[in-house]
């Protein structure tokens, strides 16, 4: 092999390593940001639910005011 052709060889080969590098370091950034996203929504699903929970008793008790007041309009038509 002449050396015009080894060094071109050799270039290509540093080239394909650091190619190997940043594409490691670009998955593991993904994974890290789909691990990230989806615990984003994990902790928005989490605090609607409990959300809910904690307001149930209250929201029950608007449904109930609700209910009667609706009731005493349909009794007055």
């Amino acid at each position: 092999m002449d050396p015009d052709s080894k060094k071109l060889l050799e270039e290509t080969y540093k080239f394909s390593e650091e190619n190997n590098k940043m594409l490691h370091k670009m998955r593991r950034a993904q994974r890290w940001a789909a691990f990230l996203s989806s615990l984003k929504w994990l902790v928005i699903i989490g605090i609607g639910f409990g959300s809910f929970y904690f307001l149930q008793p209250y929201l029950e008790k608007v449904m109930e005011a609700y209910n009667s007041i609706s009731g005493i309009s349909q009794k007055l038509k």
